[in-house]
């Protein structure tokens, strides 16, 4: 799939339905919160939001006192939706529309986060892009959270075909330069109650 193509599917999801009728929808972003704390990141720790989207994420971090958050994704429509929601609140957020395989990182952050994004990239280029702009813009001694579709989770997302991931597949891909400090799964359920396994892996970046 395109850059282009990639843009087109997710501006048309955002502006065709509302938060609660995604399956990614989290009322309580708990398992990143909780993955984020085990980081050590503190309030003035930079934090990038990768595929964010209209994530409550953000939500969340700001009303813990983070003040260096930056939430990044494809879609106009998703991030216009996050602003909406946030109010006045947005202005402490760095919003970035672009897809994090092209994207030029300006700047270097404590923690990466990815909720479901990685694992939409299918072929060995597009994993090898989104490598390249982790290691442009993750600190040496900041922490990657990565969440994908489990191995034995969905096949598909939203219609696409995704890739599934474990954290030793992830960590291959990584190479000798970071090295994993925790994994596990989480069962996420949607808002129609089907039940969705994920994995969590945080890489500790070494070099």
């Amino acid at each position: 799939m395109t850059n282009s193509d990639r843009r087109t599917h997710w501006e048309n999801v955002y502006e065709t339905k509302s938060e609660r009728q995604v399956s990614w929808f989290q009322e309580n972003p708990a398992p990143s919160l909780d993955l984020i704390a085990l980081t050590g990141a503190t309030k003035s720790s930079a934090i990038v939001d990768i595929g964010g989207g209209a994530s409550r994420l953000v939500d969340a971090l700001l009303a813990m006192g983070h003040r260096d958050v930056t939430v990044l994704d494809l879609s106009t429509a998703a991030l216009a939706a996050a602003r909406e929601r946030l109010g006045r609140d947005a202005d402490w957020v760095k919003w970035i529309v672009a897809d994090v395989t092209a994207w030029r990182p300006a700047t270097t952050y404590d923690v990466w986060h990815d909720r479901a994004a990685f694992h939409f990239l299918n072929t060995s280029e597009e994993q090898a892009a989104y490598i390249e702009r982790l290691r442009h813009g993750l600190k040496v001694g900041g922490y990657a959270i990565i969440g994908t579709f489990a191995l034995d989770g969905p096949e598909k997302c939203s219609g696409l075909p995704v890739t599934r991931h474990s954290a030793d597949t992830i960590g291959v891909l990584l190479g000798s330069a970071f090295i994993l400090k925790d994994t596990r799964r989480h069962q996420h359920k949607t808002p129609w109650e089907s039940v969705q396994n994920f994995q969590f892996s945080t890489f500790l970046r070494l070099e």
